[in-house]
């Protein structure tokens, strides 16, 4: 089984579970930039933390035999702080560097008029740098914000197919345009039976299933074992490979820096076979 988890915050995941992943399946990913759990409040933090993400992040996914692209953005949270504004003038220097196929995530957490500001700029520098924009949906009032958020995407001119609503569920599947990208949880948001409910409902077609997997109670493998769950649905191997496999990057290559070809013909010729360093022998 091939897994691309669309959605995962890497930066709060350990070795182990870059091993477990590799041995899953898992074989391309994206990170978005996200809240680190405090609050940040120097632009420069959020350059340390994009450097690092593209650098040493990227590494660490190499070791695993995981191909690593990245979202940058500044989050809705932290948007609601002033002295984080300068990060949006600080974005033109990242969103130019190989490897960042996205802008996010973007859009609402309590839907303040900062983040409704922020929100517009950010997909207006998406439109400015041809990416595709990962928009955060947010967590409470999400009937409401997820209109919010399509009528925010209308007023950009950014293309519905270059956007993701992510954080997504039963009440908030939309009939639009855009990708739709759903976090399997443990205990909360939504569960791998949740989810092949909906793909049941509404087709395999701009769905994105992810595992987001943060500092919070989080499991990376639950892609896997969402695939795992589908086949009882109804689903053939085809449907599994769409949903795990082809949807991300079909999504992700609008931008034109999808980094797939060479690390498909890599593990063709078995470079990374053996992975030693995720299997614990290097």
């Amino acid at each position: 089984m091939r897994i691309f988890d669309p959605h995962i915050h890497m930066t709060s995941r350990t070795t182990d579970d870059y091993r477990a992943m590799y041995d899953a399946g898992v074989q391309a990913l994206v990170e978005p930039a996200f809240w680190l759990g405090r609050p940040r409040t120097l632009p420069a933090s959020f350059a340390d933390y994009f450097d690092g993400l593209l650098g040493w992040e990227s590494y660490r996914s190499a070791q695993f035999g995981i191909k690593y692209h990245c979202a940058l953005g500044l989050n809705p949270k932290e948007t609601n702080d002033p002295r984080c504004t300068p990060v949006l003038d600080l974005l033109p220097r990242y969103l130019v560097k190989d490897g960042v196929v996205a802008v996010g995530e973007v859009g609402y957490d309590t839907m303040t008029e900062a983040e409704n500001q922020a929100f517009a700029a950010q997909l207006a520098l998406a439109v400015e740098f041809g990416l595709s924009a990962l928009v955060h949906t947010p967590h409470r009032e999400k009937g409401g914000g997820t209109e919010r958020s399509l009528a925010v995407i209308a007023e950009s001119g950014i293309a519905p197919g270059f956007v993701v609503l992510d954080h997504l569920n039963e009440v908030t599947v939309v009939d639009s345009s855009c990708w739709m990208g759903f976090f399997i949880y443990p205990d909360r948001k939504m569960t791998p039976e949740r989810m092949v409910s909906i793909l049941q409902r509404y087709g395999t077609e701009r769905m994105l299933v992810n595992s987001t997997a943060d500092w919070g109670h989080s499991a990376p493998l639950l892609t896997r074992i969402t695939a795992e769950t589908m086949p009882s649905a109804g689903f053939d191997e085809d449907d599994l490979d769409r949903v795990m496999w082809r949807n991300p990057p079909t999504f992700d290559r609008q931008s034109g820096r999808l980094d797939l070809d060479d690390y498909n013909d890599v593990q063709a010729a078995g470079l990374y076979g053996g992975n030693p360093i995720a299997r614990g022998s290097g």
